[in-house]
């Protein structure tokens, strides 16, 4: 029996090892860009600047000379597409180095810790307010594979009010996935999106805000429900033969709290500080990316500093942060190496071209959904947030203008075709690590969230819908 479940506690990571790596998916799609544009008839649409933003012209499509991909072009593609993007790749950098400096402090850990130390002492709180937290860290950093270190904390807390550890890593993590959702000021997923499509960075945050209200509410109505079946029957919990084993891990020392200092408090203002700073300066002063970067790599470094932490350590912190966010920075140049061999191909338009008449005879709305469609699928082979925002967007960009949908439109269908699926996919980096750190089989897993991520993915179409009807910009 021992044997048979250690076995089933290695299933998360072995169904996450038996789909390629992310890189090899990109590599090989470069690959293909390159063998298409030697098939796939050569064209352009004309383009014009409007309002500050290229845009393509409707009905300007025309065949141009082949200009198939040579094999020097083709191996110089990654490079290139590293190059182009640049200036995303190396504002990752700065932001993870940052938040490398913050997790140095301990000022997160504590703060957090605090709150669910305070809330224990009040049950019908735990839940609602934890994963409100978490979903504010998930709109605001882009929380991610970092929700996975207060897992252990969740879980503990969970089981100690009654509940399982699949309430307590769903409060970590499915709160951070709200806020993910979410994503009005997620500066790697909807901030990069926007640069792309051409749109004020954080624009139509209001109507995300909205959208995130009820997405994180479902979602705290969802675990609320399955915690009380548990508290009610211990044996109703999806993972109870797993607890009776000893196959989920947690350590009975994960709630020793971290002492909560004024110079955390401190820490948590300025971070919350830099960020406000940051939107003011998006929406008065027009900064973008080299703003935003240059204002989070100053304030890391006077955290460091209020954290207590040494010269020499504040900038080991920052590269230890830049090392977290390496996996997804780099992809979005592998990213960027797909447009890269589409457009010397003279392919891209092509591909546009047939998609839009795809869609010329389904409703405008419907085509929103569409897209969405697409993304969900796209996300399964490239889960990293900016990489399918280089991937995706420059294809489904001129898509909206030509079907007559806002371009905020398109960034929508893109980051909730991201965000939400990220709960559920085998191929997440970060599912997978907070399911081998809690012990909680994949499979298990999914059993307990499949209908949370269908009610989501109904409230994202009828988002879009709305925002469609509304033309919103």
């Amino acid at each position: 029996m021992g044997e048979d479940t250690k076995t089933k506690g290695k299933s998360s990571k072995d169904i996450s090892q038996k789909f390629p790596h992310t890189y090899a998916i990109l590599l090989f799609i470069v690959i293909l860009g390159a063998a298409l544009s030697y098939i796939i008839p050569a064209g352009e649409y004309d383009r014009v600047e409007v309002e500050d933003r290229v845009e393509v012209i409707g009905g300007s499509f025309h065949s141009v000379e082949q200009n198939p991909v040579s094999f020097m072009d083709l191996i110089m593609a990654i490079p290139t597409g590293l190059n182009e993007a640049a200036d995303i790749i190396f504002y990752i950098f700065l932001i993870g180095g940052a938040f490398g400096v913050i997790r140095k402090t301990g000022a997160l850990e504590a703060i957090i810790q605090k709150v669910m130390n305070n809330v224990q002492k009040n049950e019908l709180l735990v839940i609602p307010v934890i994963m409100t937290v978490f979903s504010i860290l998930g709109f605001t950093t882009g929380m991610s594979e970092e929700a996975i270190i207060f897992v252990p904390i969740g879980i503990m807390l969970s089981v100690a009010l009654g509940y399982d550890a699949l309430v307590g890593t769903a409060m970590v993590t499915l709160g951070a996935a709200a806020g993910f959702i979410g994503g009005m000021f997620n500066p790697f997923t909807v901030g990069i999106a926007h640069g792309i499509a051409e749109l004020p960075i954080f624009s139509g945050w209001g109507f995300r805000l909205a959208v995130y209200f009820v997405v994180l509410l479902i979602g705290i109505l969802f675990v609320m429900s399955y915690a009380k079946k548990v508290k009610k029957d211990p044996k109703s919990s999806l993972v109870y033969e797993e607890s009776q084993t000893g196959q989920l891990n947690f350590t009975e020392d994960a709630l020793v709290l971290t002492e909560l200092r004024k110079r955390h408090i401190v820490i948590i203002v300025l971070f919350a500080l830099t960020i406000a700073i940051n939107v003011y300066g998006i929406f008065v002063h027009g900064w973008f990316l080299t703003e935003l970067a240059a204002n989070f790599f100053i304030v890391g470094i006077i955290i460091g500093f209020v954290g207590g932490l040494k010269l020499n350590t504040v900038f080991d912190a920052f590269i230890d942060g830049m090392k977290i966010v390496v996996y997804g920075a780099i992809i979005v140049g592998f990213a960027r190496a797909i447009l890269v061999v589409l457009e010397s191909g003279l392919i891209i338009d092509t591909i546009i071209y047939s998609l839009s008449a795809v869609l010329d005879n389904v409703p405008t709305a419907l085509t929103a959904i569409g897209m969405l469609g697409v993304q969900v699928i796209i996300n399964f082979f490239i889960p990293s947030g900016s990489g399918q925002a280089m991937t995706t967007m420059p294809i489904m960009v001129p898509i909206s203008d030509l079907q007559g949908i806002s371009r905020q439109v398109a960034v929508l269908a893109y980051q909730y075709g991201d965000a939400i699926t990220n709960s559920i996919i085998p191929t997440s980096a970060s599912l997978m690590g907070v399911l081998a750190v809690a012990g909680i089989p994949y499979i298990k897993w999914v059993k307990f969230v499949w209908k949370l991520i269908i009610i989501w993915l109904i409230i994202a179409a009828i988002a879009l819908v709305i925002a469609t009807l509304i033309n919103l910009q």
